[in-house]
């Protein structure tokens, strides 16, 4: 029997992970394909006249056993894969392209579905019913459902081939990850901290390095390292082989791969009507065009250069007063950054991690949750999962249960880098209640316990807040439940959620002394709060770069795509410090090659904050973090909308005016006299 197909007869329904293996899923998809293939034509072919009921609501029904195998297998591919579930990737990745493609571009369902839009405005439906109908019909009409056969045909073949390099791209990446360990020695890690020397230790444990010590690419790994490490060699070594995963002679070069990505993304556009990817992309947005997203960046950008360029200064002035004779690199900043931090605020990462263990931001995260929305949090042992490392919880609100959660924290071989939300199920009400299967992915390091920096702990609520955006969804239809929103807006629960960890009423509970118990000293956290702007010139430099770079990516129609050529004139049109590397080289920008979602939107992060910052803001005016009211609007408006409503109304509806940009740049300590 194959698990895939079986009846799900664990609790919650939730999938059998433990006995699914790649040989599975196959004949799995073979089987869901075909039956979606059925459903589709027997929609398509109805010859009854087209109406909600037997098109748009039945077009929602469809697919039940294709997007379970397909949540299935992405948690596989991403957290716990291996070379036989990434050849059926590469297999699957243009034959799925295919299979939507085909729905999208059938002619006779267009033509039903169309129909009933034409007629919407007499349908007598209701709110949530009309907003299902008009995203279904513009997700066609955005797929090229209006499109001549002949182009028709291009774009399918076009689908296919940026399914297949997508799923190269992230592979490629992946491969430069697990194959790089480098081993240390007790001199290697002088400057190390003694919870990152256990970290390191347990990492060439977990790897069999014969070393004391390893460090491996994963952020979580070499970002403390390269904060501590004394050896400038060293630094610039792993520095270097960092940022250029995914850009090393051999196989795993994806120069090629980005150049055949962006020039499929700009036909595609010009097939569709749009001058660039870009305008494309966002015409589906917040933001509705590249010059508004840009406006954004560009009015963020020259603070947050200024104020880079002040911590540099005061970087190089520490290179010189320690007898240093090197301009300050891009491997030198979060070191010098680290000591500048600890004379000006008397305190490190090291001060702080024995109180943020992973066990207790966890708590921290729940107890928000509860006090916020009213949930509970149960955990479950008798629920099927991927990997010994992941814990699940039953979530309840009001005694119902209204889902569960999994939680992935630790990096490992065969687990994609950086943290993520995903789904193994979405709420959704059409033919009854279903509830949601939430999962979040960090790549943290494994110790007894976990001890966390605060950039890790924020990483923890971050997450969640994406996992209550998927928990709290309560709508009818699946087209419009939890996350399945504008990209520019998708950020804003998660984003909005990080603020609660940096309160002294959630600080004061849980950041607990791993060894005694203790609460974190109340000097220890006016520290803290005393150096939140600290380097925020570089962590908001380091991020815009990499959005004007997106931006610029995909708002050019080429003939060929020099990557790197692109990558280096944006950097030079915004002027970008040489000691300051963009977050994400082009090489490894999984956000935007590894997949469309964030392609042409990696600003969204920025006009998410923008809302993230200014609803907060409520709260503060409030003077009550938990404000009671405030919290039911919030709820009822953005994290349990999903996609029912439009975005701005939404908070709107929450905030009772639009949002507005002065919160953001207080909250990074850049505003100006004229912002």
């Amino acid at each position: 029997m194959n698990p895939l197909l079986e009846d799900w007869t664990a609790p919650f329904g939730a999938p059998p992970l433990d006995r699914i293996g790649p040989e599975h899923f196959a004949s799995a998809y073979a089987q869901a394909l075909a039956d979606h293939d059925v459903e589709i034509a027997r929609i398509a072919g109805n010859a009854a006249p087209p109406d909600f009921s037997n098109t748009i609501a039945q077009l929602e029904r469809s697919g039940k056993l294709l997007a379970r195998i397909d949540a299935v297998f992405n948690a596989f591919a991403g957290s716990a894969t291996n070379g036989a579930l990434q050849a059926v990737e590469l297999e699957m990745a243009p034959r799925l392209s295919a299979h939507w493609t085909a729905i999208y571009l059938n002619a006779p369902l267009f033509a039903r579905l169309d129909a009933v839009w034409q007629r919407r405005a007499d349908l007598g439906l209701d709110p949530e019913s009309m907003k299902v109908l008009e995203r279904i019909h513009l997700d066609f009409v955005r797929a090229g459902a209006r499109l001549s056969p002949e182009a028709r045909a291009r774009m399918d073949a076009i689908n296919q081939r940026l399914a297949t390099l997508s799923t190269e791209f992230s592979q490629n990446v992946l491969a430069d990850e697990d194959s790089y360990v480098e081993p240390l020695s007790e001199a290697e890690v002088a400057g190390a901290s003694a919870s990152l020397r256990e970290a390191l230790a347990a990492t060439a444990k977990e790897r069999g390095i014969e070393a004391p010590y390893a460090v491996t690419l994963s952020r979580s790994s070499i970002e403390p390292f390269l904060q501590s490490a004394d050896s400038r060699d060293l630094r610039e070594k792993l520095f270097k082989t960092w940022i250029r995963r995914g850009r090393n002679p051999g196989a795993h070069d994806n120069s090629a791969v980005m150049a055949e990505i962006l020039s499929l993304r700009a036909e595609k556009a010009r097939l569709l009507g749009y001058e660039t990817y870009a305008a494309y992309k966002l015409a589906d947005s917040m933001a509705g065009t590249p010059a508004r997203a840009r406006a954004l960046l560009d009015k963020v950008w020259a603070p947050a250069r200024k104020r880079a360029l002040e911590e540099r200064d005061a970087l190089q002035e520490l290179v010189a007063e320690e007898g240093g004779n090197f301009p300050l690199a891009p491997w030198d900043w979060r070191y010098y950054a680290e000591k500048l931090r600890q004379r000006r605020y008397d305190f490190d990462d090291d001060a702080l991690k024995p109180y943020l263990t992973l066990d207790n931001m966890i708590a921290a995260a729940f107890d928000t949750a509860a006090r916020l929305f009213g949930l509970g949090f149960r955990p479950r042992s008798d629920i099927p999962v991927y990997h010994p490392d992941v814990r699940v919880w039953e979530v309840s609100r009001d005694g119902k249960s209204i889902g569960l959660f999994y939680g992935d924290y630790f990096a490992r071989a065969g687990k994609q880098g950086g943290a993520w939300m995903s789904s193994l199920r979405d709420q959704e009400s059409l033919g009854g209640e279903v509830l949601p299967l939430i999962t979040n992915n960090c790549n943290f390091i494994k110790g007894d316990p976990a001890l966390l920096s605060f950039d890790d702990a924020r990483t923890v609520f971050h997450e969640f807040g994406h996992a209550l955006h998927g928990l709290l969804s309560l709508v009818r239809y699946p087209r419009l439940s939890g996350t399945n929103v504008a990209r520019d807006f998708v950020e804003l629960p998660s984003q909005l959620f990080e603020h609660w960890l940096e309160e002294p009423q959630v600080l004061s509970r849980f950041a607990r002394h791993y060894r005694t118990g203790e609460p974190m000293p109340a000097a220890l956290m006016d520290k803290l709060v005393a150096a939140r702007h600290f380097n925020q010139g570089f962590q908001t430099v380091e991020f815009l770069a990499s959005a004007f770079t997106d931006l610029d990516f995909h708002s050019k129609s080429l003939e060929n795509y020099d990557t790197l050529a692109l990558e280096s004139a944006s950097l030079a049109a915004i002027d970008m410090p040489d000691s300051i590397a963009p977050r994400h080289a082009a090489q490894h920008f999984g956000h935007i090659f590894a997949g469309e979602g964030y392609s042409a939107g990696y600003y969204s992060y920025l006009w998410s904050e923008v809302l993230d910052a200014d609803g907060f803001e409520a709260f503060r005016e409030a003077k009550d973090p938990f404000a009671p009211a405030l919290a039911k609007k919030l709820h009822q408006h953005i994290y349990s909308a999903g996609g029912t409503r439009d975005f701005t109304e939404s908070y709107r509806s929450f905030r009772g005016r639009d949002p507005e940009i002065e919160a953001l740049l207080k909250g990074r300590g850049l505003e100006t006299n004229d912002a």
